[in-house]
């Protein structure tokens, strides 16, 4: 289990649930869980692994100076790693190929992707902006699994 298909039937499994993993300066490692999800990049169409991040977080910080991020999804025994440099883009990050208009869109698109839903996508697009989110994607770089799980 190595490509994004099979990595997005895992995600599925477990809620989107993953654990996103960013060095630090000094060497030591952040880690905290995020929902993510695979979804197509909104420029090229590639797939990717992406999930929505506060603007003021330390781990988007660290995106930001290009630290780069393991994400692992797991669901019982079975997990699955990517690992990539990411590509952000918000309120606080214009990304040069998206315009801004696009943003709410694709943080709707990742939160479907990982598995969530909402009866209201305006109060959600309020509360996105209002908290000033990101969306964080990362292309795979390396992937990897366990491949003798139980």
């Amino acid at each position: 289990m190595t490509d994004l298909d099979d990595i997005r039937d895992l995600a599925g499994r477990d809620h989107g649930l993953a654990v996103v993993a960013v060095p630090r300066d000094d060497g030591t490692v952040g880690a905290s869980v995020v929902n993510a999800g695979v979804l197509a990049h909104p420029v090229d169409g590639d797939h990717v692994v992406a999930f929505v991040s506060g603007a003021a977080s330390r781990r988007l910080d660290r995106l930001r100076a290009g630290h780069p991020i393991t994400v692992t999804f797991r669901a019982g025994w079975t997990w699955a790693s990517v690992e990539g440099h990411a590509e952000i883009a918000g309120p606080d990050d214009p990304h040069p190929q998206l315009d801004a208009a696009t943003i709410p869109g694709l943080l709707r698109a990742i939160f479907t992707a990982a598995g969530g839903t909402h009866e209201d996508w305006t109060a959600y697009d309020k509360a996105m902006a209002d908290e000033r989110r990101a969306a964080v994607l990362i292309r795979p770089q390396r992937t990897y699994t366990n491949p003798s799980a139980p």
